[in-house]
């Protein structure tokens, strides 16, 4: 390997404390310097890299579009420097990082995702706990939440993963038969499968303005998310069901969505995890991880 060209390292940690506070002065506050200094320092990673970095004069602090493209780099590796530094520091070989989440969103996305990331950090254990409720990052002992809800908890910071839109789903042989689905109203010639979501089919129907026409009371219930969503790919049925739960198996062929009309739900899957400063090494690994995982989602469903 040849003669590795870096810039200035005072430089360079001070543009990206500046970019991920999107602040100078909460960027001097964490590396217990003045605010000129920072500034000092930008600017010689500026004239160094020759190329603008901010926008000088913007209020809150703005990158520019090359700004932005070296950060997402720059941060991405200090988040492997922060990991791999805590883990010599420690002494340890192994650490690990427990994730509270939700049952069905575990099962239906995260966890068949979860070997990418066990690839990238190795010596970085994942502990998954299953559970409904907002956490005590603190007294539970986890590191970072995947939540549902409004993306307003106490204490905590919260990125927002996926909108909640709401579609029918089924298996692909309900499109054919004595009565294929294609059109909405052909749903009344079969069963519909009921989870405990805030979005029921009662919602679904008035929306699609099929409410007088089916009946929303029907059909089995089920406790979780993901068993509507197994019955459905049993052919039992048709089944409401939240994207991000049902991506992989409609890429997959094992569902179908038959129908576009969906409905969007106030709350959302965030990412959550303990208002701190630093953000710990694992936690912010995991983070870019996921919102990276985030985006190849979204783009292989376009």
């Amino acid at each position: 390997m040849g003669k590795r060209v870096l810039p200035p390292l005072s430089a360079l940690r001070a543009f990206e404390a500046a970019a991920r506070h999107m602040s100078f002065v909460r960027a001097a506050e964490e590396m217990n310097v003045t605010p000129s200094a920072v500034s000092h320092q930008v600017k010689l990673l500026e004239t160094w890299l020759e190329a603008r970095l901010f926008h000088r004069g913007a209020r809150p602090s703005k990158l520019t579009d090359r700004g932005q493209t070296y950060f997402r780099s720059v941060e991405r590796a200090f988040d492997l420097l922060a990991l791999a530094t805590s883990e010599t520091r420690t002494g340890a070989a192994r650490s690990s990082l427990t994730v509270a989440t939700m049952d069905s969103f575990a099962s239906n996305w995260l966890v068949p995702r979860l070997h990418r990331f066990r690839s990238m950090h190795p010596t970085l254990d994942i502990r998954i706990t299953l559970d409904d409720r907002m956490v005590d990052f603190v007294k539970d002992a986890v590191d970072i939440a995947i939540r549902y809800g409004r993306g307003r908890w106490p204490g905590a910071e919260a990125e927002l993963l996926f909108d909640e839109e709401v579609f029918p789903v089924c298996c692909p042989s309900l499109m054919t038969g004595a009565h294929p689905l294609g059109q909405l109203a052909d749903l009344r010639f079969h069963t519909l499968l009921h989870d405990s979501a805030r979005i029921g089919w009662a919602r679904w129907l008035k929306e699609a303005a099929l409410d007088d026409v089916i009946d929303a009371s029907k059909g089995p219930v089920f406790g979780r998310s993901y068993l509507a969503i197994q019955a459905a790919g049993n052919c039992e049925g048709v089944a409401l069901a939240s994207g991000p739960l049902v991506s992989d198996a409609i890429a997959r062929g094992q569902l179908i969505r038959p129908f576009d009309t969906k409905v969007v739900a106030e709350d959302a899957y965030f990412l959550v995890y303990r208002a701190q400063t630093p953000i710990p090494a694992k936690v912010a690994s995991f983070r870019k991880w996921l919102l990276d995982e985030r985006s190849f989602n979204s783009v292989s469903q376009t």
